[in-house]
């Protein structure tokens, strides 16, 4: 058979959908019983008079053919070679070489199995293609639609009194079947939904044993059920098991869902640093200055990163838990994490990191986040950490009376305008790169040039010049 091939990003059409779309008119002549082409998928189409089309095929497809090369004496070898390479599905078309559909490939077809449809003359080739994207597209809109629905079902459920058993109710609903939770021993510490059978029961308790926490998962059928079994987070040992009533498009994406939130449910209850951490945020909601409620978060010293990136409701939560931190939260667009562990790359983040700092020093820290993640998105990096320059050579020999008053002298023409501040600041450290600094500060290249322009009017300066860059850049690094 052909290399296989990965699947197309839109679900398959059953053929029997095919089969009931009136305006095609097409009609199975051979190859299997009405009844199972609910089973047949078709993930593409594809047309060919070769005499042997074996070569250009990926598996799954509707292939269309009006018999150029077809003869009573072929059928059978032609058939035969579409059968190897994994075709879904055969449609003749009777015109114009054929009348009818030869009776030598009706017979080859029904004894290998191969389903064979009869296309009117009057329905050219790309009229049938056309009906399968147009049927893929409005599968693809369903299975979205479903997905949405049913993470907001999770997410209503996770805010019930009961969460851990409403989410694991609203999961076997949507999938039609059974959802349990399994302790580290393997006992069911709860159930819900339709029995599967004994035979599922089973087996879906020896998948969840297999499972390898925190990030295995497991895959079985077993009684005509789709089984799979997936470790949750949170160090508990917990699994989730799932027998689904069926296999649907969208069924892996529901479950990951609940198993985000299944994880977090039951993580472990807060220990005495996780009580002082909120204790904090009380007396901060309570009008308490930040200084008096850093202590109660710990001497750190403590990260804040800035992330772009998740596409689910679920994108802060589960970033922090990667960063090992539940003091996350996001505006819509960012998410902002504060954390007493090391920073790694996330896959699907662009992220931004602080220098570990102090608890007084949290509002610097978040700065330096903002504009590490500028800079990892102006030069498409994962992961972009502040670093502190430190002193040099040259900044050294300085006081840092002398230098903060040079600073402020020297840039008093923009230091009422942070657009201007933060615009040069970002043109420079990206060594004049119109374009890195526009992405960075997501504005148009033609208003930073403008920005920038008015920046040399006012501080009467030739930006060209290595020796003035160097001069302000000493500026802004004092302001």
């Amino acid at each position: 058979m052909p290399e296989p091939s990965a699947p197309p990003p839109t679900p398959p059409v059953p053929l029997a959908a095919l089969l009931a779309d009136g305006p095609l008119g097409l009609r199975l002549v051979a190859g299997l019983p009405d009844a199972r082409t609910e089973r047949v998928a078709v993930h593409w189409v594809h047309t060919s008079e070769m005499a042997d089309p074996y070569p250009y095929l990926l598996g799954g497809e509707l292939l269309l053919t009006a018999g150029v090369q077809l003869t009573d004496a072929h059928a059978e070898t032609y058939v035969k070679r579409v059968v190897e390479a994994g075709a879904a599905a055969l449609g003749f078309g009777v015109a114009p070489v054929f009348d009818t559909v030869p009776e030598s490939l009706v017979e080859a077809c029904d004894r290998h199995g191969l389903p064979l449809l009869e296309i009117p003359r009057h329905i050219p080739f790309t009229t049938v293609a056309r009906g399968v994207w147009r049927l893929m597209a409005e599968a693809r809109h369903r299975e979205l639609r479903r997905v949405t629905e049913a993470q907001q079902g999770l997410a209503a459920a996770a805010a019930r009194p009961d969460p851990v058993p409403a989410v694991l109710r609203q999961l076997a609903v949507r999938l039609g079947g059974r959802a349990v939770l399994f302790a580290p021993d393997g006992a069911e510490l709860h159930a819900t939904g339709r029995d599967p059978g004994p035979e599922s029961r089973t087996a879906l308790a020896r998948l969840a044993r297999v499972v390898n926490p925190p990030h295995g998962t497991a895959t079985d059928t077993a009684g005509g059920a789709p089984l799979a079994a997936y470790a949750l987070g949170g160090g508990q040992g917990l699994v989730l098991g799932v027998a689904a009533g069926s296999r649907e498009a969208g069924d892996h994406t529901v479950t990951g869902a609940a198993v985000v939130l299944l994880s977090l449910l039951t993580a472990p209850h807060q220990g005495a640093a996780e009580a002082a951490r909120s204790a904090a945020l009380v007396r901060l909601l309570l009008g308490a200055t930040p200084t008096e409620a850093a202590p109660l978060l710990g001497p750190g010293p403590w990260t804040v990163v800035h992330a772009h990136g998740g596409d689910t409701p679920f994108a802060a939560s589960a970033l922090g838990a990667a960063l090992g931190s539940a003091l996350a939260e996001t505006d819509g667009a960012t998410v902002r994490v504060l954390t007493d562990r090391p920073v790694t790359a996330q896959p699907g983040w662009t992220l931004g990191a602080s220098a570990p700092v102090g608890p007084a020093a949290l509002a610097e820290a978040d700065t330096q986040a903002e504009r590490a993640l500028r800079h990892a998105e102006a030069t498409r990096t994962d992961l972009v950490h502040h670093r502190d320059p430190g002193p040099d050579a040259l900044t050294a020999l300085v006081p840092p009376e002398e230098a903060a008053a040079h600073a402020r002298a020297r840039l008093a023409p923009i230091a009422g305008s942070p657009a201007l501040t933060e615009t040069l600041r970002t043109w420079l450290s990206l060594h004049g790169s119109w374009d890195r600094t526009a992405v960075a500060l997501t504005v148009h290249r033609n208003t930073v040039r403008q920005r920038i322009a008015r920046c040399a009017t006012l501080l009467e300066a030739d930006l060209d010049e290595a020796d003035v860059r160097m001069d302000l850049w000493f500026a802004l690094r004092r302001l």
